[in-house]
């Protein structure tokens, strides 16, 4: 059995997911080039309190990965509103990592899921986004794509293992790429990146402000592909923010500090009474 038992059909496209636990409602929005594991262990020791959701995008992890379907963050945002409908879940807390965190806002903003909290956990959110490799296969996908099996491999354990300030164990480096080989899951790897494209961040940039709900901001110290100036800037634009700041993690702040990631949000969690 699939680790996401459960499929939404969305214009196509399958969309893998689970509930766990009973309780007020929390959903965990994973990044790129992750999937829905990252908060596997946080949604499985949550569900004690909560009823937790995880679910992957299209283009990631268990979900499809058709390649005449687009993965824009913009459309990521308008299936998201809609899966929060499909499950009859209405204004849940919801915690997300990396482009999760622009999906997250793009639901809320402009697709007015309602939510009772947000947390944005080292998310691409203000420009510029993205780590130098990032960009520069966002300008040669096409180049990338055609790279042999073996080189495309090291490619994506390089750039996963720069992801982390305290260094993977070789078994979640393995985990971590594992989803982005073979020919399908190479396309899938370069074509997500392709379409990545700051003016999805740009349209809800100036809409921060109006963001009415308590909000925690939490960043690895040592995140080198969205660095902690980020933190600073959104806690900032956003009115009553809650900063936190993780010392030794780094953009996987899971697997860097999962610790202390999961002490900020439990504590957080107890302060909305959620």
């Amino acid at each position: 059995m699939s680790a996401l038992p459960e499929t939404f059909a969305w214009r196509g496209r399958e969309v893998r997911w689970q509930r766990l636990g009973a309780g007020p409602d929390l959903v965990f929005c994973h990044g790129t080039p992750w999937s829905s594991a990252l908060w596997r262990p946080f949604a499985e020791s949550l569900a004690a309190t909560h009823t937790t959701y995880l679910w992957d995008m299209p283009g990631y992890g268990a979900s499809s990965k058709d390649a005449a379907h687009d993965v824009s963050l913009d459309l990521q945002g308008e299936l998201f509103a809609d899966l929060l409908a499909h499950w009859d879940v209405e204004s849940p807390v919801v915690v997300a990592h990396d482009i999760g965190g622009a999906v997250a806002l793009r639901a809320h903003l402009l697709h007015h899921a309602p939510y009772a909290a947000l947390a944005l956990v080292d998310v691409v959110a203000l420009a510029p986004w993205g780590s130098p490799f990032f960009r520069l296969v966002h300008d040669h996908a096409d180049v990338f794509a055609a790279l042999p099996a073996r080189i495309h491999e090291g490619a994506v354990r390089a750039y996963v293992a720069g992801a982390s300030h305290a260094g993977l164990a070789p078994a979640a480096l393995d985990a971590l790429v594992a989803p982005w080989l073979g020919d399908v899951g190479q396309a899938a790897f370069y074509r997500q990146i392709a379409q990545a494209d700051e003016r999805y961040t740009d349209e809800v940039e100036p809409l921060l402000p109006d963001l009415d709900l308590p909000v925690l901001v939490v960043w690895g110290e040592d995140d080198t592909w969205i660095p902690v100036d980020r933190a600073h800037r959104l806690a900032d634009v956003i009115p009553g923010a809650t900063l936190r700041l993780l010392p030794g993690a780094g953009h996987l702040v899971h697997l860097d500090q999962p610790a202390p990631l999961a002490v900020a949000l439990t504590q957080w969690l107890g302060g909305l009474g959620a």
